[in-house]
């Protein structure tokens, strides 16, 4: 199932092909330098199967990026449920990113992004989009502004999935993005 493509990746669900990558990324230290934990093969492999089933069956999750050029895996952008209660409302929609280390810096996470922003309120109808990061996570953050997005300080929040033992990771910012927003500053992406 092939979401959307833009000019330089296509954003598709996952293939039996992608494991390696998914592994890689969700494993590799620099990647996972924000997480309270990396994946070992057998949890990815897990997540993987998750979130493909899930993306099969809602539409929603974090979709696999490939470069159009020969459908090459690097990473995953994606629209997902949050299940952050009280945090975050049940029915959410978040959007978020991981690309493999040597895909970084090419504006690749910015262009995904930017064509999931126009899917979720152009065809899912979707209201607000949110986004979430540890506080001192600056590239994500700059993703976020990149797209169009706005901090909302009221809306911060200790990550209830971060053990205290993880205190340095445990506080997130939130940003966010309405329709409205979208519509007036819209970034199409091509």
């Amino acid at each position: 199932m092939i979401i959307r493509k833009t000019e330089r990746l296509i954003i598709r669900n996952w293939r039996e092909g992608d494991r390696d990558l998914f592994a890689e990324i969700n494993n590799d230290p620099k990647v996972m330098e924000f997480f309270p934990f990396r994946r070992d093969r057998a949890a990815a492999d897990a997540l993987f199967d998750r979130n493909a089933s899930t993306i099969a069956e809602t539409g929603f999750g974090f979709f696999a990026l490939a470069l159009r050029d020969g459908d090459v895996p690097i990473g995953f952008c994606g629209l997902s449920r949050t299940h952050l209660a009280p945090h975050l409302p049940g029915g959410t929609i978040e959007i978020g990113w991981r690309l493999a280390v040597s895909y970084w810096r090419k504006g690749y996470a910015t262009e995904a992004a930017l064509a999931l922003l126009d899917h979720g309120f152009g065809e899912r109808n979707l209201g607000e989009i949110v986004s979430f990061a540890v506080a001192t996570n600056a590239r994500s953050i700059a993703v976020m502004r990149r797209i169009g997005m706005r901090p909302d300080p009221s809306r911060d929040f200790d990550h209830p999935g971060v053990p205290d033992t993880h205190q340095p990771l445990k506080r997130h910012v939130l940003y966010t993005i309405t329709t409205d927003e979208w519509r007036l500053g819209a970034k199409t992406p091509n």
